[in-house]
């Protein structure tokens, strides 16, 4: 397989951020090869990629010897993404996709789906308002307790990680107000550490990783899975509806802590901290935040 399509986002990342040896073009000269071996392993006919695709993965429709609808998907083996399978076997489909098989090889995770038919995302399909409840069942379900003996990293490692980047950042480009910045980061690292509960997370649910599916009317899908405070599971989607949230931040933060039954003071403390962390990049959410501090 020397001539592997390539999904048009990976493309257009790797023109963008990627040096000539960054780890990702060592992965991506390897995957024609990985899709190959895993092809021949699970006797899959594999057709071309879904576009546009991602930026760290190669997934692709694909049929077993039965001629069953699966999903091959090859990828690149980040940190965030490091527990994804573990993640799909705990959930063992119940509110995500279902995870048939994986191999592990030296810069890649190849795994084997359940596929998602018809597969439209959740943000193609459904108000904004809609896409809440569903996003709220489905966060219900995948908040499950850790199985014992998996792998999950705590989510105070990966905040503690945000939040020594961003420090580093402002310290490069000290643009926000230094008190906003300092009450945020003190918060976002506090926060997972004073959680009274912990449970299995999906880390990055919004609208476009929940698609249609035959088995039931949503699946999740591409999770990066920790495990600790479950508010903080609330946040990704509320940052995909950006439009909303500066119109309103108070207002969607209590739709949704009673969609969820979550204690909606400690949702809108999560929801400021994130947005101070993000505001370097983006910087209409320290905006949000601001008026959160108020």
């Amino acid at each position: 397989m020397p001539d592997l399509e390539l999904p048009t986002n990976l493309v257009r990342e790797m023109a963008e951020y990627d040096a000539p040896d960054a780890p990702r073009r060592t992965w991506l000269a390897d995957l024609p090869a990985v899709v190959a071996t895993v092809s021949r392993e699970w006797s899959l006919d594999v057709g071309r990629p879904f576009q546009p695709g991602g930026v760290t993965s190669w997934t692709a429709p694909a049929r077993t010897a039965a001629g069953e609808r699966v999903v091959l998907k090859v990828g690149w083996r980040h940190d965030e993404a490091l527990h994804e399978a573990d993640g799909l076997a705990a959930w063992n489909g119940d509110g995500a996709v279902r995870l048939l098989d994986h191999r592990v090889l030296d810069h890649t995770t190849a795994l084997l789906l359940e596929a998602c038919e018809p597969g439209t995302p959740l943000s193609d399909v459904r108000p904004p308002e809609e896409q809440d409840v569903v996003i709220a069942g489905l966060l219900r379900r995948l908040w499950i307790e850790p199985p014992a003996g998996t792998p999950f990293r705590p989510l105070t490692g990966m905040c503690d990680v945000w939040a020594d980047e961003f420090e580093e950042k402002l310290a490069r480009t000290p643009r926000l107000d230094p008190g906003l910045a300092r009450a945020g980061m003190e918060l976002f690292r506090e926060l997972p550490r004073t959680a009274t509960q912990s449970r299995l997370l999906c880390t990055d649910l919004h609208p476009d990783n929940v698609l249609s599916a035959a088995r039931e009317p949503w699946l999740v899908i591409d999770p990066k899975p920790y495990v600790g405070d479950p508010m903080y599971d609330v946040l990704q989607h509320m940052l995909d509806h950006v439009d909303r949230l500066a119109a309103d931040p108070v207002g969607f933060s209590n739709r949704m802590a009673g969609l969820l039954g979550l204690e909606v003071e400690r949702l809108q403390l999560w929801l400021f901290a994130r947005c101070v962390e993000g505001s370097i990049d983006q910087p209409r959410l320290g905006h949000i935040a601001a008026m959160l501090r108020l």
